[in-house]
């Protein structure tokens, strides 16, 4: 009878990593929790993935709020390695999917109205130091205004922003796919008023690269906006009682959404220009954009309006 092979979970973890991203997938996220399993294990002195382990390091280390969402999502990321593992070497047990509650479907996003946006990037422009309030509130400005990925405002450098020909370039994004962004002139103006700040701040010293930089003269990085947003969101007086709290995401299910309700509002032919909006958005296909539609119940009323005109039920109940 034939030993299994034996691996290093840490050598397995970063191999599996390396394989998907190979595959055009940024795994974000996912590596962060990943990492943070091996390290459970390590620290259990444990070389095999087990059911009641996994389950221990979901519930023990999750935070304590939406406990049956948060401990879904983290069992979820040791089931997807646990199969890859289990492949090399059986003894890796894959915890069942039905182990831990999960979320049947995704949580509708928060969507901003004006009065909201304005207040976040006037309360963002009141940090301290004042060049911190500027990153931020320019920030804030670029996500609402493009619907940008925060991950890819983040890795924006200045070559990538054009404000001679008014075009953002994305660059090897999610699923390595790269687009352009046309910018309208008063986002220009607001970029480019940051770009001079931003040069004047850094005097030339620090990170040139990078367009957004933080008080440090280096890239600014995701945690900073995740840490301040949601005291600039009590600031602005935005609340969500029985919801999460809405985040920097949420600016990018706004832009989509306001797009659609505008599109059926202007009678456009919404379906026909959807992979429109699929490619500005940088989506795969054209189908992850359409959930979009759920966004409000006024955008969904448009949606069932324009299908019962286009079936004849209008014209059945005049």
């Amino acid at each position: 009878m034939n030993t299994p092979q034996s691996f290093d979970l840490a050598d397995l973890a970063e191999n599996y990593l390396r394989m998907r991203r190979h595959l055009g997938f940024k795994l974000v996220s996912f590596s962060t929790a990943l990492h943070g399993f091996v390290r459970f294990m390590q620290e259990q002195h444990e070389p095999v993935i087990t059911t009641a382990l996994a389950v221990q390091w979901a519930k023990d280390e999750a935070p304590r709020s939406e406990l049956a969402y948060t401990w879904g999502r983290r069992l979820m990321v040791v089931r997807i390695f646990a199969r890859h593992a289990n492949a090399l070497d059986p003894r890796h047990q894959i915890p069942p999917a039905d182990i831990l509650p999960a979320p049947t479907r995704r949580s509708l996003p928060y969507i901003y109205d004006d009065v909201e946006v304005d207040a976040l990037m006037r309360a963002a422009s009141a940090l301290l130091p004042p060049f911190r309030g500027k990153t931020m509130s320019t920030f804030i400005g670029l996500l609402s205004v493009t619907g940008m990925r925060t991950g890819e405002v983040h890795r924006l450098n200045l070559e990538d922003v054009d404000l001679d020909h008014g075009v953002i370039h994305v660059v090897d994004s999610k699923f390595n796919k790269s687009r352009e962004i046309p910018l309208h002139p008063s986002t220009v103006k607001a970029l480019a008023n940051y770009r001079q700040e931003r040069d004047r701040y850094l005097g030339g010293q620090g990170e040139t690269t990078a367009f957004f930089v933080n008080v440090r003269k280096v890239r600014f990085k995701e945690q900073s906006p995740n840490q301040c947003f949601p005291g600039l969101l009590a600031i602005a007086g935005i609340t969500a009682p029985g919801r999460p709290l809405p985040h920097l995401h949420d600016f990018r299910h706004t832009f989509a959404t306001r797009t659609l309700t505008e599109w059926y509002r202007n009678g456009e032919d919404v379906e026909a220009m959807m992979p429109v909006l699929s490619t500005y958005l940088g989506h795969v296909d054209p189908k992850s954009t359409f959930w979009y539609l759920t966004g409000t119940l006024e955008l969904m009323g448009l949606a069932a309006e324009r299908l019962s005109a286009s079936l004849g039920f209008q014209e059945e109940q005049q």
